[in-house]
């Protein structure tokens, strides 16, 4: 009986070490080697038949043919955005996220709603468990086939047999092949696995969705080459106590990851939030202190977010600078121009902040609204409801121009805000916009404006 081979791999990054050591070389990451069983052969378990294979060849550059990648529609929108139009056919896509934050309950949703014949492979959930998500969905499509299989070779055997448009795998963690001999969720089982997926992606031009476990410091569990492999990685993020979600692209080949889609949770599945703005905006009767409305970017996306600011006194002596959804060493920065150029003693007062709807900003352009709320919360003075900002801030104090003005105020106006703050040095084409621009060019200006008496 042959003697079973066996390496060794970093679990945090994949790395392949000859023997055991405490420290990976490659992560720098203490106690992650484990000894896994391997089995080396040359075929993979996708192979398509053989057929004459011209060696390739260098072209010069101009000579390549540039080809517009054909896409299928997922009908799902926001999705659709992400992606930057659809699913590229012979992409390979994954989708990452929490335990419980609805990865299965949108890929289902799409299976369901797609004009395709599309085989949703399931490795952790049984044929009748996710029949009963479909009846909670409340959709139906003879075109979806479900199969519930954790085995590469019996997987890609149905395949060959209904040679499905679109293949969901859901998760890659669960899949095993019998090219190695280690267990399923293993360094090696989830790359090789991950490989006949890509493999038979690539040779039949099929676009395959998997979906991926994240450990708990919230990257996709695997070997880190697993993201280096795919096409798309797509992250789903949200708090499993709120109803909203936000899918983000972390990697795309074939579009922008500046963009983002949003969605709710609801008793029949996940619905598309076409005007993110309605909850990013909080309803309230009247005024609150500490409350400025900024118009920002995400990706071709003008949103209107709300910035919550609360400022009190120090009382353990040491001041607080706390942060949520915003750059906390930005927020020390606008705070020091604040002190320095408005006069505002913030040295011995708590800043807390926040930026609702769970949303991460990295926009500058809502400089000026943060500057404001921590204003409106120092003087206990409400900012108009009607107002809002868009502007970057300067260490001088001076208020910066910032791109695409003219999408944020389309949507201001859209909205209903009546007044829009920004940088004089902004260069505006139309002329014909129904909301007042008011222009400044420092922060006292901002003061005098809002606060005056």
């Amino acid at each position: 009986m042959a003697k079973a081979k066996t390496t060794f791999f970093c679990q945090n990054c994949g790395a392949q070490f000859p023997k055991w050591t405490g420290k990976c070389t490659s992560c720098n990451q203490w106690n992650t080697i484990v000894e896994e069983v391997i089995q080396k052969e040359e075929k993979r378990q996708w192979d398509k038949p053989a057929s004459p294979r011209k060696a390739a060849k260098a072209l010069a550059i101009k000579d390549i043919e540039a080809g517009n990648e054909e896409r299928l529609n997922t009908i799902n929108q926001e999705l659709n955005r992400v992606l930057g139009g659809g699913l590229v056919k012979g992409s390979v896509v994954l989708l990452g996220g929490e335990p419980g934050i609805g990865k299965s309950t949108l890929l289902l949703q799409i299976a369901l709603g797609m004009n395709h014949r599309v085989l949703y492979v399931s490795g952790e959930e049984s044929q009748s468990q996710i029949k009963m998500r479909a009846s909670r969905i409340d959709q139906t499509n003879e075109n979806c086939l479900v199969l519930t299989e954790t085995k590469t070779q019996n997987i890609f055997s149905l395949i060959t047999e209904i040679e499905p448009e679109v293949v969901i795998i859901d998760s890659v963690q669960t899949l095993h092949t019998e090219t190695i001999e280690a267990s399923p969720g293993s360094i090696s089982q989830i790359r090789e696995s991950a490989a006949e997926l890509i493999k038979y992606a690539k040779e039949t031009n099929t676009p395959v969705v998997l979906v991926g476990h994240i450990t708990k410091e919230g990257a996709i569990a695997g070997p880190k080459i697993l993201e280096h492999m795919v096409d798309v990685v797509l992250q789903f993020e949200g708090d499993r106590n709120h109803t909203y979600r936000i899918l983000r692209a972390q990697k795309n080949r074939f579009g922008s990851t500046a963009e983002l889609g949003i969605y709710e949770m609801q008793n029949n599945g996940l619905r598309e939030v076409s005007n993110p703005s309605e909850i990013l905006i909080s309803d309230k009767d009247e005024g609150l202190t500490g409350i400025a409305i900024s118009a920002t970017l995400e990706g071709m996306r003008p949103l209107m977010i709300e910035v919550q600011a609360l400022v009190s006194t120090a009382v353990y002596g040491t001041p607080q600078r706390s942060s949520t959804g915003f750059n906390i060493k930005r927020l020390n920065m606008l705070l020091a121009v604040l002190e320095k150029k408005a006069g505002f003693r913030l040295g011995a007062k708590d800043v807390f902040l926040n930026i609702a709807g769970g949303l991460k900003v990295e926009d500058p352009a809502i400089d000026l609204a943060v500057v404001c709320a921590v204003l409106s919360s120092t003087r206990e003075e409400a900012i108009p409801q009607d107002v809002c900002f868009a502007a970057e801030m300067g260490l001088s104090g001076e208020i910066r121009a910032v791109s695409r003005i003219e999408q944020r105020i389309i949507e201001a106006e859209k909205l209903g805000f009546k007044k829009i703050i920004l940088s004089k040095f902004n260069k505006i084409a139309r002329t014909d916009f129904e909301i007042e621009i008011i222009r400044v060019s420092k922060i006292e200006q901002i003061v005098f404006q809002l606060f005056s008496d």
